[in-house]
């Protein structure tokens, strides 16, 4: 763990917010999947998962350039359109939130802590998804990447969430895995926490992404925030 902002430690925290794909869940299963199956149905070779774990916090398109490089750019929508099509059959099917993350969002529901999900996801999967892992229902905040005008970095979606939540941005702790996560976080005036256990390429740069606090597990964040609850 890296605490780079000491005043981190004096802003009380009343509520954790969370992305969603690479995160609080890990989708990258699924995405590989439903990419995998729309490569075979346009004829395309397949790829390995390790090869675009990291894209899937980025979105679609970007999952599709990075297993097409060389393809024109029609063929790459074609294979985005057909890659969402079978997302949405799939989604859920083999995902489950990161190891660790149950307990800790137990902590927080045992000190009547408030989370939620602020996603650049589209909507018709970001709900079916948290419904199918049980957690809509514990969710007063999800804000997906269709539910402002705006998505992440800018602040639109994080202002939503901490409304929705009913808590005011400096008292919340928003964690993601991608620099535009953090960039938002900071902007909205809420603590940034990068989720290293996430989806994270060899060549980000982690090291110039504006953070408050880095956590390298779940478990390190569990310790940490079972500290700040003590404090």
């Amino acid at each position: 763990m890296t605490d780079r902002n000491c005043a981190i430690k004096h802003r009380a925290i009343k509520a954790v917010l969370f992305d969603l794909d690479g995160t609080l869940a890990d989708t990258a299963p699924d995405m590989v999947d439903a990419l995998n199956i729309s490569l075979r149905e346009q004829g395309h070779s397949t790829v390995a998962y390790s090869q675009l774990r990291n894209s899937a916090s980025h979105g679609s398109l970007a999952m599709v350039q990075a297993a097409l490089p060389d393809a024109n750019e029609d063929i790459q929508r074609q294979v985005q359109l057909a890659l969402l099509d079978n997302y949405e059959k799939i989604n859920g099917n083999n995902c489950d939130l990161f190891h660790g993350l149950w307990p800790f969002l137990h902590l927080l529901t045992l000190n009547n802590i408030p989370f939620g999900v602020v996603t650049n996801k589209p909507a018709r999967f970001t709900r079916p998804l948290l419904i199918k892992l049980g957690l809509d229902k514990q969710m007063p905040a999800i804000v997906s990447g269709d539910s402002t005008r705006y998505s992440k970095p800018h602040t639109a979606p994080m202002l939503l969430a901490a409304q929705q939540i009913g808590v005011s941005a400096e008292h919340i702790l928003y964690l993601g895995d991608a620099e535009r996560d953090l960039v938002a976080a900071r902007a909205s005036n809420m603590q940034a926490g990068l989720a290293k256990w996430g989806y994270i390429g060899a060549t980000d740069d982690i090291a110039t992404w504006p953070m408050d606090i880095c956590f390298d597990t779940p478990d390190e964040l569990t310790r940490w925030f079972k500290h700040q609850l003590n404090n």
